[in-house]
């Protein structure tokens, strides 16, 4: 079998669109993690810039956004952790789309206090589970994250680049093996 090892078209979705937010600081890092990969071309969707309902009352026209996520074949999850959850404008942005995530694979990054928004994490992946999305295991997450960073880059580089090639790595894994299995055979849930 011939495996496609053509770049991988990677969505990184912003998760916080708090005023003051810190997620712009560490998407910044991420896209370095990024851009700095052949097998990768990531592409950004900002939470913040997203502008869809906040009812259900009638279904959207698609959103600026849409395209970009029908198109990735993989995703990143910038998300910090607020009340020990995942912000509502990042669910918003899951809920409005659906078949967007199917049989794709998604990482998870978090940023937040002592518990560094691994919580926001674990809720998501039940998120995504519904959605028939897949989420690798391993995640980057950064604990006291104002603290964690200077002048935009981590204090201590070496954890951080570390996990994000583990984490890319297995997002690269999941997103070839899943890519073909959707050109061989279409997803039906």
């Amino acid at each position: 079998m011939q495996t496609d090892t053509a770049p991988l078209q990677v969505t990184l979705v912003i998760g916080s669109n708090r005023h003051g937010r810190f997620g712009p600081v560490v998407a910044d890092w991420l896209l370095d993690r990024l851009r700095g990969r052949e097998d990768l071309v990531p592409d950004v969707v900002d939470v913040a810039g997203a502008d869809l309902p906040m009812t259900f009352a009638q279904p959207p026209s698609p959103s600026a956004v849409t395209p970009k996520l029908a198109s990735a074949d993989a995703f990143v999850v910038l998300t910090p952790e607020y009340n020990h959850s995942f912000p509502a404008g990042l669910k918003n942005l899951i809920d409005w789309h659906f078949t967007e995530w199917q049989a794709k694979p998604v990482a998870l990054v978090s940023y937040g206090g002592v518990s560094g928004g691994l919580r926001a994490v674990e809720h998501l992946r039940q998120v995504f589970a519904e959605l028939h999305a897949v989420t690798v295991r391993d995640t980057v997450s950064f604990h006291n994250a104002a603290n964690s960073f200077a002048d935009g880059r981590p204090k201590d580089p070496s954890g951080p680049d570390a996990a994000a090639k583990t984490m890319l790595d297995q997002l690269v894994w999941w997103g070839r093996v899943l890519r073909e299995g959707r050109a061989a055979m279409p997803y039906a849930r």
